[in-house]
């Protein structure tokens, strides 16, 4: 799947996380849906539906005869790095101009964002397809294992500090 019909199946994906639960009020999708307006919501929106875009990338391709053997590794990493590019993004705007953007920019740079981490993403990804070695392999599934929990656990437990808060 080219980047572009990625990064757009990732956009779709995350505005429905970003609606879904709103709309139907159904508990069992918090773990992954997007539960209120927090950065925290966001990031993980960005996570799982970066995720899932990579699942339906997979069934699309996994017939293929030349399928890329480090498929799953690349996808994991580039998941795994969707937050914190979104996180470093979106706080360009706060870092540079130090006060609120009006709505209609605020929203537009909020799609923006969400559209380059998925570019990202794409562009992580192809540069990482060929065979890692096991060490490498392991230490990709330690870091989305953490990040899956991280995602889940905190939405059912807000931890004690916020993230720019001062300890």
């Amino acid at each position: 799947m080219g980047i572009l019909t990625k990064t757009l199946l990732y956009l779709g994906l995350y505005a429905l996380l970003h609606f879904g639960y709103e709309a139907t009020g159904w508990e069992v999708l918090r773990p992954v849906f997007g539960g209120s307006e927090s950065v925290f919501e966001h990031l993980k929106m960005g996570f799982f539906a970066y995720f899932f875009a990579s699942l339906l990338e997979f069934g699309l391709l996994r017939r293929r005869p030349v399928f890329p053997r480090g498929f799953w590794f690349s996808r994991l990493l580039a998941t795994w790095s969707i937050p914190w590019v979104i996180v470093t993004v979106w706080y360009l705007v706060p870092g540079l101009f130090g006060q609120p953007l009006p709505l209609a920019l605020e929203l537009a740079w909020a799609l923006g964002v969400t559209l380059l981490s998925g570019i990202f993403g794409g562009a992580l990804e192809r540069g990482l397809e060929d065979e890692w070695p096991s060490s490498s392999l392991r230490v990709v599934l330690v870091l989305f294992g953490a990040a899956v929990f991280f995602f889940v656990w905190f939405t059912y437990r807000t931890p004690w500090i916020d993230l720019f808060e001062i300890p």
